[in-house]
Protein backbone atom coordinates (compact mmCIF):
# COMPACT_ATOMS: atom_id res chain seq x y z
CA UNK A 1 0.00 0.00 0.00
CA UNK A 2 2.81 2.56 0.81
CA UNK A 3 4.47 0.97 -2.20
CA UNK A 4 1.67 2.44 -4.40
CA UNK A 5 1.23 5.69 -2.85
CA UNK A 6 5.21 6.31 -3.14
CA UNK A 7 4.79 5.32 -7.07
CA UNK A 8 1.61 7.50 -7.45
CA UNK A 9 2.53 10.78 -5.82
CA UNK A 10 5.29 11.99 -7.96
CA UNK A 11 3.68 11.26 -10.81
CA UNK A 12 0.98 14.22 -10.02
CA UNK A 13 2.93 17.05 -9.88
CA UNK A 14 4.69 15.08 -13.36
CA UNK A 15 1.35 15.79 -14.86
CA UNK A 16 0.62 18.91 -13.65
CA UNK A 17 3.47 20.54 -14.45
CA UNK A 18 3.53 19.09 -18.38
CA UNK A 19 0.10 20.54 -18.21
CA UNK A 20 1.28 23.98 -17.55
CA UNK A 21 4.18 23.78 -19.71
CA UNK A 22 1.33 23.20 -22.72
CA UNK A 23 -0.72 25.91 -21.68
CA UNK A 24 2.08 28.33 -21.21
CA UNK A 25 3.51 27.35 -24.52
CA UNK A 26 0.05 27.94 -25.95
CA UNK A 27 -0.40 31.27 -24.16
CA UNK A 28 3.19 31.95 -25.74
CA UNK A 29 2.14 30.93 -29.30
CA UNK A 30 -1.01 33.06 -28.82
CA UNK A 31 0.48 35.82 -28.06
CA UNK A 32 3.20 36.02 -30.79
CA UNK A 33 0.38 35.71 -33.10
CA UNK A 34 -1.86 38.48 -31.85
CA UNK A 35 1.29 40.95 -31.99
CA UNK A 36 2.77 39.61 -35.10
CA UNK A 37 -0.87 39.94 -37.26
CA UNK A 38 -1.23 43.71 -35.11
CA UNK A 39 1.09 45.94 -36.01
CA UNK A 40 1.12 45.37 -40.21
CA UNK A 41 -2.80 45.74 -40.25
CA UNK A 42 -2.15 49.35 -38.20
CA UNK A 43 0.69 50.57 -40.51
CA UNK A 44 -1.33 49.92 -43.78
CA UNK A 45 -4.72 51.16 -42.28
CA UNK A 46 -2.07 54.08 -41.68
CA UNK A 47 -1.18 54.55 -44.99
CA UNK A 48 -4.65 54.07 -46.77
CA UNK A 49 -6.74 57.03 -47.76
CA UNK A 50 -10.54 57.47 -47.17
CA UNK A 51 -11.28 56.00 -50.17
CA UNK A 52 -8.75 52.91 -49.08
CA UNK A 53 -6.59 53.17 -51.31
CA UNK A 54 -2.72 53.47 -50.82
CA UNK A 55 -1.22 56.99 -51.78
CA UNK A 56 -0.89 57.77 -55.41
CA UNK A 57 -2.37 54.31 -56.35
CA UNK A 58 -4.44 55.00 -59.92
CA UNK A 59 -8.54 54.83 -59.45
CA UNK A 60 -11.13 53.02 -61.54
CA UNK A 61 -11.63 55.80 -64.50
CA UNK A 62 -15.62 57.20 -64.66
CA UNK A 63 -17.56 58.67 -67.64
CA UNK A 64 -15.31 61.84 -69.10
CA UNK A 65 -11.57 60.40 -67.83
CA UNK A 66 -10.99 58.67 -71.31
CA UNK A 67 -11.46 63.12 -72.65
CA UNK A 68 -8.08 64.86 -72.95
CA UNK A 69 -7.11 67.18 -70.04
CA UNK A 70 -7.85 70.06 -71.59
CA UNK A 71 -11.65 69.86 -72.36
CA UNK A 72 -13.89 72.25 -71.58
CA UNK A 73 -17.81 72.34 -71.04
CA UNK A 74 -19.47 73.11 -74.18
CA UNK A 75 -21.49 75.84 -74.23
CA UNK A 76 -24.83 74.21 -74.24
CA UNK A 77 -28.45 74.78 -72.78
CA UNK A 78 -28.99 78.62 -73.65
CA UNK A 79 -32.46 79.11 -73.15
CA UNK A 80 -33.05 76.00 -71.39
CA UNK A 81 -35.43 76.97 -68.15
CA UNK A 82 -36.32 73.39 -67.33
CA UNK A 83 -32.62 71.74 -66.63
CA UNK A 84 -31.45 72.01 -63.07
CA UNK A 85 -27.81 70.84 -62.44
CA UNK A 86 -27.73 68.09 -60.28
CA UNK A 87 -24.94 69.49 -57.59
CA UNK A 88 -25.16 73.21 -57.86
CA UNK A 89 -28.24 75.19 -57.41
CA UNK A 90 -30.05 77.93 -60.14
CA UNK A 91 -31.41 80.28 -57.51
CA UNK A 92 -28.53 80.29 -54.92
CA UNK A 93 -25.90 81.28 -58.32
CA UNK A 94 -28.41 83.87 -59.01
CA UNK A 95 -28.15 85.39 -55.55
CA UNK A 96 -24.29 84.86 -54.88
CA UNK A 97 -23.06 85.93 -58.77
CA UNK A 98 -25.63 89.20 -58.83
CA UNK A 99 -26.67 87.82 -62.47
CA UNK A 100 -29.97 86.97 -63.24
CA UNK A 101 -30.18 83.31 -64.12
CA UNK A 102 -32.11 81.76 -67.13
CA UNK A 103 -31.43 79.11 -68.36
CA UNK A 104 -28.93 75.77 -67.42
CA UNK A 105 -27.21 73.62 -69.81
CA UNK A 106 -25.47 69.88 -68.94
CA UNK A 107 -22.50 68.60 -71.09
CA UNK A 108 -23.03 65.02 -70.23
CA UNK A 109 -19.44 63.84 -71.65
CA UNK A 110 -18.68 64.27 -67.43
CA UNK A 111 -19.86 62.57 -64.47
CA UNK A 112 -21.18 64.33 -62.84
CA UNK A 113 -22.47 66.28 -66.13
CA UNK A 114 -20.67 70.04 -66.38
CA UNK A 115 -23.12 72.59 -65.17
CA UNK A 116 -23.42 75.98 -67.52
CA UNK A 117 -25.34 78.44 -66.38
CA UNK A 118 -26.70 81.41 -68.74
CA UNK A 119 -28.28 84.80 -68.11
CA UNK A 120 -28.77 87.69 -71.14
CA UNK A 121 -25.77 87.54 -72.19
CA UNK A 122 -24.43 85.02 -75.37
CA UNK A 123 -21.64 83.36 -73.09
CA UNK A 124 -22.31 81.78 -69.85
CA UNK A 125 -22.27 83.36 -66.77
CA UNK A 126 -20.67 80.34 -64.67
CA UNK A 127 -19.54 76.92 -66.30
CA UNK A 128 -18.74 74.27 -63.12
CA UNK A 129 -16.80 71.28 -64.15
CA UNK A 130 -16.04 67.80 -61.86
CA UNK A 131 -13.56 65.75 -62.90
CA UNK A 132 -13.00 62.08 -61.24
CA UNK A 133 -9.27 61.38 -63.22
CA UNK A 134 -7.58 58.23 -62.94
CA UNK A 135 -4.63 59.52 -61.02
CA UNK A 136 -3.68 62.68 -59.14
CA UNK A 137 -1.41 63.71 -61.65
CA UNK A 138 -4.12 64.22 -64.14
CA UNK A 139 -6.35 66.08 -61.87
CA UNK A 140 -3.24 68.60 -61.44
CA UNK A 141 -2.91 68.42 -64.92
CA UNK A 142 -6.62 69.59 -65.75
CA UNK A 143 -6.27 72.27 -63.36
CA UNK A 144 -3.12 73.87 -64.33
CA UNK A 145 -4.83 73.84 -67.73
CA UNK A 146 -7.91 75.94 -66.58
CA UNK A 147 -6.01 78.25 -64.58
CA UNK A 148 -1.67 78.04 -65.26
CA UNK A 149 0.53 78.54 -63.10
CA UNK A 150 2.66 81.32 -64.41
CA UNK A 151 -0.13 83.36 -64.91
CA UNK A 152 -2.60 82.71 -61.65
CA UNK A 153 -2.77 83.35 -58.33
CA UNK A 154 -2.24 80.71 -55.66
CA UNK A 155 -5.81 78.93 -54.56
CA UNK A 156 -6.05 76.81 -51.06
CA UNK A 157 -9.69 77.00 -50.54
CA UNK A 158 -11.48 75.17 -49.45
CA UNK A 159 -8.97 73.17 -46.76
CA UNK A 160 -7.03 70.40 -48.25
CA UNK A 161 -7.49 71.77 -52.03
CA UNK A 162 -4.72 73.37 -53.92
CA UNK A 163 -4.75 75.30 -57.36
CA UNK A 164 -4.88 78.61 -59.11
CA UNK A 165 -7.28 81.57 -59.56
CA UNK A 166 -7.76 84.62 -61.73
CA UNK A 167 -9.31 87.51 -62.27
CA UNK A 168 -10.81 88.58 -65.50
CA UNK A 169 -8.84 90.32 -67.96
CA UNK A 170 -9.61 91.87 -70.93
CA UNK A 171 -13.51 90.69 -70.87
CA UNK A 172 -12.42 86.96 -70.84
CA UNK A 173 -13.94 86.60 -66.99
CA UNK A 174 -12.79 84.88 -63.79
CA UNK A 175 -10.92 81.19 -62.86
CA UNK A 176 -11.29 79.07 -59.70
CA UNK A 177 -9.65 75.82 -60.53
CA UNK A 178 -8.80 73.34 -57.12
CA UNK A 179 -7.63 69.57 -57.48
CA UNK A 180 -7.63 67.14 -54.54
CA UNK A 181 -6.13 63.65 -54.78
CA UNK A 182 -7.80 62.21 -58.36
CA UNK A 183 -10.32 65.13 -58.37
CA UNK A 184 -10.28 68.51 -59.88
CA UNK A 185 -13.00 70.91 -59.96
CA UNK A 186 -12.92 73.83 -62.47
CA UNK A 187 -15.05 77.11 -62.54
CA UNK A 188 -14.96 79.63 -64.77
CA UNK A 189 -17.90 82.73 -64.25
CA UNK A 190 -18.22 86.11 -66.52
CA UNK A 191 -17.01 87.93 -63.39
CA UNK A 192 -14.24 90.55 -63.05
CA UNK A 193 -13.29 88.93 -59.59
CA UNK A 194 -12.34 85.01 -59.04
CA UNK A 195 -14.52 85.38 -55.40
CA UNK A 196 -17.72 84.27 -56.99
CA UNK A 197 -16.12 81.51 -58.51
CA UNK A 198 -14.29 80.30 -55.71
CA UNK A 199 -17.85 80.43 -53.55
CA UNK A 200 -19.03 78.46 -56.32
CA UNK A 201 -16.63 75.86 -56.33
CA UNK A 202 -16.91 75.63 -52.58
CA UNK A 203 -20.47 74.97 -52.74
CA UNK A 204 -19.93 72.30 -55.54
CA UNK A 205 -17.44 70.56 -53.11
CA UNK A 206 -19.91 70.47 -50.18
CA UNK A 207 -22.60 69.63 -52.15
CA UNK A 208 -21.15 66.18 -53.53
CA UNK A 209 -19.28 65.59 -50.35
CA UNK A 210 -15.74 65.81 -52.66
Amino acid sequence: MALSTFRISPARPVARASAAIVLIGSLAMAGCSVIGDDKPEQNTEAQQSKDGLLPGEPVQGVKGTELPVDTLPAPVGQGDSETRCPYLDGEWLQTTTGQRWTATGLDGRFDPPACVFWSYEDVPQAQVMVRHMTTNKDAVAVVDHAAPVDSTLKALKPEGWSGGRSGGKDGEGAVYAVWKDQTAVVVFTAQEQSLKAEQIATETIKNLKL
